[in-house]
This record gives C-alpha cells, sequence and structure tokens, in this order.
C-alpha cells in the first residue's frame, strides 16, 4: 500500500506529515512511502534525506491516483482530488465546521481524525493535541521573553539585585503546563490558574504557586478531562477576577480552550488597561478567537503600552521539531490499526471508534456524531 504525504506548506503552516525518520518505521511495516517534492523543505528536511530513507518523490498529479493512505496536516487534503476509498490520517479539525466534512460521503473515503483520540495510556503515543501542545507551550515562553522589556529571571549584581518577572498562565491543559515549566527553568516566578479541580496539583507539579478565584465551580471538565462551557455569566465572574490581578504581572499567557467552541473571553479591555506598561500576553488561543478581547489573530499590537501577541499555529513556529512529533504520532496510530501492510479496523477498539469519523464513507464515531448532531 502506498501512502502519500503532500506538501501543506503556507504562510502560517510549515510542518510535514512525514518526516524522514518516519519513512524506515513505514517502510519496515510494508508500506510504500511517497512525497510531493518539497513537502519537507519549511520543515528542514530536503528531498534528498526522504529518497535515502527510501520514499518515492513525487509531483502531486501524479500521486493522487496512487494514494491508498494520506498523513495529513488538515482537512484541504481532502480536496486534492483524492481516489475514491483513500484513507486519511491526520488532524482533520473536527470542532470546525464538522458538517463540512458531510461533503466527502460520496467519495467513499475512510476518515481519521486524531484530534478525537481517547485520553488513555495506550493512546498516548498517537494523541497529536499533546505533541502540539508541548511545541504551542514552549513556543508561547519564548515569544513572550522576546517581547518582554525585562529580564526573567533574578540576578544579583553589583549594581542591583534583579528581582525575577512574575508570569500567569491561565489553562493548565498539556500547553499551559509546559509554558509554566518553561517559564520556571528561565527563573521566572510562575502561577498557574485553571477552573478544573485536577489541575491545581498538576501546576504545583512543575513548581508554580495556584491562582484561585474565590468562587466555586461544578462540573467544570466533561468525560476526557477537558474544560466545559460554563456560560456568560461565570466567564464575566471571571473577567473582574483577573482585572484585579493581571496588574501584578508581567507576563500573561492564555491556553483556555472548550473543545467545539471559541474561546472563551477571560481578558477584558478594563485588564489590559491596569496592567503595566511593557507587560505582554501571548493568547495561544488567537486562532480560536483569542481569551483576550483584544487579540488580533495573527498580529501583535500594543494597547495600553501592553504587547498583546494573537500568533496563529504556534507548533509551525517550531516545524523541525513539530513535524517530527507530528509524523510519529501518526505512524504509531497506523502502525496500531494495521498488521503487515494491512489495515484492521476494528470498532470495538475505543481508540479506532472514537477517531474514525468516517468508514467508506459512513459515519462512524460517536464523538463525531455529537458534533453535527447526529444521533
Amino acid at each position: 500500500m502506498n501512502i502519500c504525504c503532500f506538501n501543506e506548506s503556507n504562510d502560517v503552516e510549515k510542518r510535514v506529515a512525514i518526516t524522514p525518520d518516519v519513512v524506515s518505521t513505514l517502510k519496515k511495516a510494508g508500506y510504500d512511502v511517497v512525497i510531493e517534492s518539497g513537502a519537507g523543505v519549511s520543515a528542514g528536511f530536503s528531498d534528498d534525506e526522504y529518497i535515502e530513507r527510501g520514499a518515492v518523490i513525487g509531483a502531486r498529479d501524479e500521486m493522487v491516483g496512487r494514494c491508498d493512505i494520506v498523513f495529513a496536516l488538515s482537512r484541504k487534503v481532502l480536496d486534492m482530488g483524492l481516489r475514491e476509498g483513500a484513507i486519511v490520517i491526520g488532524g482533520l479539525n473536527p470542532y470546525d465546521n464538522p458538517k463540512e466534512l458531510l461533503r466527502y460521503v460520496d467519495r467513499k473515503l475512510t476518515l481519521f481524525s486524531l484530534e478525537l483520540i481517547p485520553r488513555i495510556s495506550k493512546a498516548q503515543s498517537m494523541d497529536i493535541l499533546t505533541s502540539m501542545g508541548f511545541i504551542a507551550g514552549y513556543r508561547a515562553v519564548i515569544l513572550a521573553a522576546s517581547y518582554l522589556q525585562k529580564m526573567i529571571p533574578m540576578m544579583s549584581t553589583p549594581a542591583a539585585l534583579i528581582t525575577p518577572a512574575k508570569v500567569l498562565v491561565i489553562g493548565a491543559g498539556v500547553a499551559g503546563l509546559t509554558a509554566l515549566a518553561i517559564a520556571k527553568r528561565l527563573g521566572a516566578d510562575t502561577y498557574g490558574y485553571d477552573i478544573r479541580p485536577a489541575a491545581k496539583e498538576q501546576i504545583r507539579s512543575v513548581g508554580a504557586k495556584v491562582v484561585e478565584m474565590p468562587i466555586e465551580a461544578r462540573d467544570v471538565e466533561d468525560r476526557e478531562g477537558y474544560a466545559r462551557y460554563m456560560g456568560e455569566d461565570f466567564y464575566a465572574k471571571q473577567r473582574k477576577f483577573f482585572e484585579e490581578i493581571l496588574k501584578d504581572f508581567d507576563i500573561v499567557i492564555t491556553t483556555a480552550a472548550v473543545p467545539g467552541k471559541e474561546a472563551p473571553k477571560l481578558i477584558s479591555e478594563e485588564a489590559v488597561k491596569r496592567m503595566k506598561r511593557g507587560s505582554v500576553i501571548v493568547d495561544v488561543v488567537a486562532d480560536r478567537g483569542g481569551n483576550c478581547v483584544l487579540t488580533k489573530p495573527g498580529e501583535t499590537v500594543v494597547r495600553y503600552g501592553v504587547i498583546i501577541i494573537g500568533p496563529i499555529n504556534l507548533p509551525s513556529q517550531l516545524p523541525y521539531h513539530a513535524s517530527i512529533l507530528y509524523s510519529r504520532n501518526l505512524a504509531n496510530f497506523l502502525l496500531y490499526i494495521s498488521k503487515g501492510g494491512a489495515i484492521n479496523i476494528d470498532i470495538s477498539d475505543e481508540i479506532i471508534s472514537d477517531t474514525l469519523i468516517m468508514y467508506k464513507g459512513e459515519i462512524v464515531s460517536k464523538k463525531f456524531k455529537e458534533l453535527i448532531g447526529v444521533r
């Protein structure tokens, strides 16, 4: 069977879905690998590196009819003229306009969306959200540090004692916890906030202090451990809370997200007004509307002396390692569902049933059915 990888790079996407090291793994498993010419260049991988590992380099129009399996960064590959019955594995973003994916039913495609991977131990090596969260959290801190007009660590000099920068991370998922850990390693005084009770110990585990809002919240997470949508009344209380405390911080990194919904607005214009001049906000979820009302997705703006960064696709800003992690997630998933180069789709398997949006044109995933309102 042929596994294909197309060049999906553009102004905001620099990753590639298959890296040269994974080609060797796939070849050993019995697959042939076809890479579109130049697919890995923006991530730091040349065509020659793929050829050395046993891949075939081709042009897109020559490849599409040969693809049995496609490793994808986004659903854009679904519009590249794939043959009927092809299998697509990758980040198909089922939470964003999920009904759009129904357009491909007639082409009898089989679609696996790894954003829907269950949060269980045996699925960790296939979890693209976790892998990209690590990258995003790291990059957010580095971005903030590059814009901050201060040093981050405490420094004792003959002239004066430099106090450490104070960093607050809102949202303690993978990206948030990684941001806290990296900021701590840089010497910052770190603080974390999350509405989920279980997150408190996780925040402490990376050496940060817990910031708590004096309002009890119930039923704050879904069965997968993600934060639930809490309603505008609750978010209004959060905004008031942050208006009081953000003035104490030099860097604020926001990562709060609710699957299938726009990012909740947690930082008001009033909160930004009260912050110290030269402070930095990095809104990691800018591409989902942002946690700050003043965020401009894809832009860096200054409001009331505060630098507000709204990056889109943060993992793509570190495409080399982001591609390696992503590619290994997809390869691990394929090897899990196949033996000897043949796909075995066992619907009784939780990992397969959750991620299998469509099987030969038929909607399968219960999670996806919930998103499109079908029982």
